[in-house]
């Protein structure tokens, strides 16, 4: 195998009071991660590099654009575009698709989980985080059908209970925990 090929990709998602998640737990990671990051967050058009910007202000990880045909190298953070779902090929190249919105989303936590877990199977780690709607939990379900890891964050410290509510509803997480966990979870994989 490469040096650089994926053997694990961490998925976070979220929505509504994610963001003060992240700005949380973006300090605290590690550098030099042996795995790539990507992070799907329910956003407007408007906020096209807004995110970015503000994640990369946040973290000694390098923060990478994601264009069509991008190919993930671990030790980064990825971060959707607004407007594009996000599909994962075997191969570890990122493919941005405009097709129609998902759970009244694109990009759609779902469909990027549902990719991820079709494409790296037991290799996918994914981190469910605060959100007003179901997206989110049917992807976790094919993560969790295909081996995967699924981390939620405990409903109880979200801004918005719904999404990690929905997904427990779901699925049987491996780890349910507070926001203050999991940066040290990140790190520890």
């Amino acid at each position: 195998m490469e040096e650089n090929q994926v053997k694990k990709l961490v998925l976070i998602g979220g929505s509504a009071g994610s963001l003060e998640v992240l700005m949380h737990v973006l300090p605290e990671l590690s550098t030099g991660l042996a795995f790539p990051i990507v992070i799907v967050l329910h956003r407007k058009h408007s906020d096209d590099l807004t995110l970015e910007e503000l994640i990369a202000m946040k973290t000694l990880v390098p923060v990478k654009e994601v264009e069509d045909k991008t190919v993930m190298t671990n030790g980064a953070i990825y971060i959707v575009p607004s407007d594009y779902h996000l599909l994962f090929e075997k191969d570890g190249t990122l493919a941005l698709d405009a097709s129609e919105k998902v759970n009244y989303s694109r990009p759609s936590i779902d469909v990027v989980f549902e990719s991820a877990a079709d494409a790296f199977g037991p290799s996918v780690i994914a981190i469910l985080l605060s959100g007003s709607n179901a997206d989110g939990a049917f992807g976790c379900s094919r993560i969790k059908e295909n081996g995967g890891t699924i981390i939620i964050q405990d409903p109880k410290s979200a801004g918005m209970s719904y999404m990690p509510s929905s997904a427990i509803q779901m699925v049987e997480p491996d780890m349910v925990v507070d926001m203050d966990e999991i940066a040290s979870v990140i790190n520890r994989i």
